[in-house]
């Protein structure tokens, strides 16, 4: 192995990395970073140890020999193969080191497990939304992804010698944000890939000139001025044609976490909340019966919903699935300092069909009727939202058992609590906005004016929507409104049921600088006679948790609820709520929505979202498998797409049947065999050093005969009588009987690279450029032009 190998392979390298940080503004934190770096390093030291054992193991067989075409080929095949068992290696290191040898050889119960880890990946893909969370799954899918590109790009860089083409590697990283992240990406996202793709240039412009006997000096500055200049232009183009890409909605990976597949039945909660909207009760359905420990359980919670949006209302963020509901320890620890009570309960699923299961507040424990722990395993914890969701599983037909700590604080422990630090991450995340109309900044700042403290701000919003006098009225549908802004309506028209109380007030927390997010889920339903609690679609039910510094997550519920349905929240009481008679009961009873609402926002499940009750897709379709289908076939697609093109070039020259054209194709089938033609030199010299390598080869005379006849027709075209001109079958011919001497001269290997990445595709544009110009002039200008001044 030389430098001319060691060069190379460095800059596929480190371009394969530039090109990786496109993926930047995919997630959500640098984490993906490190197993990236690692996994394109790994390409790297794979190519070269393989390369360099390659060499003195030749050297050691067959002393002062050059190696035959076949070896050589066989030797091209290799490197990729063992950058490929490395790289196995080292993403078993990675994510699947507990059974391997030493942590780092495979073994068969480490590929299975490793296996595991690409299947939770695949999921991930199609749970989560960009920015997506660096979730194991899909770093492992991530460094997988960049480390066969990085091998694609090694071996079309080094073994291919066409930097400029492995390029595309670099295209195919930049496709991922383009078509997954909604909005801009980022100057990195743009700049790392141009620089990748100009440094693949300068390699490829620098090898070939120190091919074609220029200085060092000369190649690496004349390489490096193309590379610079093309690079800021394709950077520059990515800037100005960005905001004309079409994006995917949503921001999505693949489809991103929807709802249940019941939704049109009522059977599934839909994790959205719109400010406006209409709500429908059919015939109630009976879902679960609750044998709880206590006679009063909390709300029966299905799924917190945590982003705002102004035009879609509240929805669901992406999911941790990192978490079985199977592990051991606690699933939802409260701090220290709240005070909680124990509470467990059985739960049978009766018409219940969702992907997200209905369990007390803080669950510490989910256990599912047999102990199964594969089924179990199928059931993930997302600790940031408190949700207990399915992956491929649903609800439908399950008996668990949920132990759960449910906060029961007291108003002097809420009061005490201080307001979080700007820089804490559950401040940030959760008091995010857009921004708001200031007729809702407007009324928060009225409302909450003189409140000191978290909680009081919360007390005061919470009285504000829960006072009659205040005149909101719990109503099935909301009246168009006319400002534009969904929130600002339900403030105006103060009419709305659960999903607009529990959405408004969680905005107006937030915009009071307190975190908080909406719930979803079921009131505790129905006492019956054996003391169960029933519950039906009629109890699905929004509300409100707000986050105390020392306390944790806290429920309110604004929603004029009927009390014998409502949960005591003897810390959140709704104005005048001890003042006379309960007139709320003669109420609807309030719901949140068991099907998507007409006028909610499609969920990300839309168009590809797992539907049916087994998490498949509704054709049965393998998503991931035709993933990696459609992936194998664009890839395809990128390698022959050279020789494609090179193969109409070829025959567009045929056909114009020209000397000229004909001319053209045979230097361009030279500069594909790897021969190269000076471009001072006259087409008659030409063909004397063509005919030098055919008769140095061995190859019978028709060939260098059929090169003289095509530069004789060339130069004849070019400065003799159209008379003396050859007829142009006659040159196809010649033109056939050359190509297949050239070719037939070179290695195997050499042969397949000069069909599959044809050099001229790349390689002498200029002069062509100038020599077809010339043919255009006048045959008057052109002379007049070789006669000395």
């Amino acid at each position: 192995m030389t430098g001319q190998d060691v060069r190379p392979a460095v800059a596929a390298a480190v371009a394969t990395f530039l090109g990786a940080l496109a993926l930047a503004p995919v997630y959500t934190s640098a984490a993906w970073l490190d197993p990236v770096l690692i996994v394109v390093l790994t390409v790297l030291a794979g190519g070269l140890l393989a390369r360099a054992a390659g060499a003195r193991t030749w050297a050691a067989v067959r002393p002062g020999r050059v190696p035959p075409a076949r070896v050589a080929a066989l030797g091209v095949a290799l490197v990729p193969l063992a950058q490929l068992l490395l790289l196995l290696a080292v993403l078993t290191t990675l994510f699947a080191p507990a059974e391997a040898i030493a942590g780092i050889v495979p073994t068969a119960a480490s590929l299975e497990q490793l296996a595991a880890v690409f299947a939770d990946g695949s999921a991930e893909l199609q749970e989560q939304a960009t920015p997506a969370l660096p979730l194991t799954g899909l770093l492992s899918l991530t460094a997988l992804f960049v480390g066969l590109i990085a091998v694609l790009v090694d071996l079309v860089t080094v073994a291919g010698r066409q930097a400029t083409l492995a390029g595309l590697g670099l295209l195919v990283l930049f496709c991922v944000p383009v078509a997954t992240v909604t909005g801009g990406i980022g100057f990195l996202a743009l700049a790392a890939p141009a620089a990748g793709l100009a440094l693949l240039m300068w390699t490829d412009q620098r090898s070939r000139l120190a091919a074609a006997g220029r200085r060092r000096r000369d190649s690496a500055g004349t390489g490096v001025r193309t590379a610079v200049r093309t690079g800021l232009a394709a950077l520059a183009a990515g800037v100005v044609l960005g905001a004309f890409v079409p994006t995917l909605p949503e921001g999505s990976l693949a489809t991103g976490l929807g709802g249940g597949s019941g939704g049109a039945t009522g059977t599934a909660i839909d994790p959205v909340a719109a400010m406006q909207g209409q709500l429908t009760l059919p015939e109630p359905i009976d879902l679960l019966r609750v044998d709880a420990s206590v006679a009063d359980p909390g709300y029966l919670r299905a799924v917190a919903i945590d982003e705002y949006d102004n035009e879609a209302g509240w929805s669901l963020s992406n999911l941790s699935g990192e978490e079985s509901i199977a592990g051991d320890g606690p699933l939802a620890p409260l701090p220290v300092r709240q005070s909680t009570r124990a509470v467990t309960a059985t739960v049978d699923v009766l018409e219940h069909d969702d992907r997200f299961l209905p369990t007390l507040f803080s669950p510490q424990s989910v256990r599912l009727d047999g102990g199964d722990e594969a089924a179990a395993d199928g059931w993930r914890f997302d600790p940031g939202t408190g949700t207990v969701y399915g992956r491929e599983v649903t609800s439908g037909g399950l008996r668990y058992a949920v132990t759960a700590s449910e906060p029961r604080p007291t108003p002097a422990q809420l009061s005490e609590a201080p307001q979080l630090s700007p820089d804490d991450p559950v401040q940030q995340l959760f008091t995010a906005l857009p921004l708001l109309d200031p007729r809702v900044t407007d009324v928060v700042a009225g409302v909450t004016a003189g409140a000191s403290t978290p909680y009081e701000r919360v007390r005061s919003i919470l009285e504000f929507l829960t006072d009659r006098g205040n005149g909101f009225v719990y109503s099935l549908s909301t009246a168009p409104g006319t400002t534009g802004d969904d929130l600002v309506d339900f403030l105006r028209l103060r009419r709305g049921y659960c999903e607009q109380y529990a959405g408004a007030m969680a905005v107006m927390v937030r915009a009071a600088g307190v975190p908080a997010r909406v719930a979803l889920g079921y009131t505790p339903g129905t006492e019956q006679a054996d003391g169960s609690r029933l519950i039906t679609s009629d109890d699905a039910h929004a509300w409100v948790e707000v986050y105390f510094a020392d306390l944790g997550w806290v429920p309110f519920d604004p929603t004029p609820i009927a009390r014998d349905r409502a949960v005591e929240l003897p810390w959140a009481p709704r104005a005048g709520e001890e003042d006379g008679p309960d007139d709320r009961a003669a109420a609807p009873v309030p719901t949140a929505p068991a099907q998507p609402l007409p006028s909610a926002p499609l969920d990300r499940a839309g168009g590809g979202m797992p539907g049916t009750q087994q998490g498949g897709t509704g054709d049965g379709t393998p998503w991931p498998l035709a993933g990696a289908l459609a992936a194998v076939v664009l890839a395809g697609a990128l390698a022959a797409a050279p020789a494609a093109i090179r193969a109409v070039q070829r025959r567009r020259r045929v056909a114009a049947g020209t000397a000229g054209a004909l001319w053209d194709e045979l230097t361009a089938t030279a500069l594909d065999a790897g021969l190269r033609l000076h471009p001072a030199w006259t087409p008659r010299r030409a063909a004397r050093e063509l005919g030098a390598v055919l008769d140095r080869t061995g190859t019978p005379g028709a060939g260098g005969e059929a090169v003289l006849r095509l530069a004789m027709a060339e130069e004849s075209a070019s400065y003799g009588p159209a008379a003396q001109q050859e007829a142009p079958p006659a040159l196809t011919d010649a033109l056939h009987t050359a190509r297949h001497g050239l070719l037939a001269v070179l290695p195997l290997g050499a042969r397949v690279r000069a069909r599959l990445w044809p050099a001229s595709l790349v390689s002498g544009a200029g002069s062509r450029l100038a020599v077809a110009t010339a043919r255009r002039l006048p045959r008057r200008l052109r002379r007049g032009s070789a006669r000395p001044a």
